[in-house]
């Protein structure tokens, strides 16, 4: 079962999916926000596997 810790950066991780999804089917996408939106997303994915 997951800690309350864990649920929350999973919430935080599909959180930042989601803007990276919106940001991207923009007509004119900020790229420079989607790479930053994505090195959070996988800085949360190594806090969740526990590194």
């Amino acid at each position: 079962m997951h800690s309350p810790h864990q649920a929350s950066l999973q919430t935080r991780h599909e959180a930042l999916d989601r803007k990276i999804s919106a940001e991207a089917g923009r007509r004119v996408p900020d790229l420079a926000g989607i790479a930053t939106l994505k090195k959070q997303k996988l800085r949360l994915k190594d806090q969740l596997q526990g590194h």
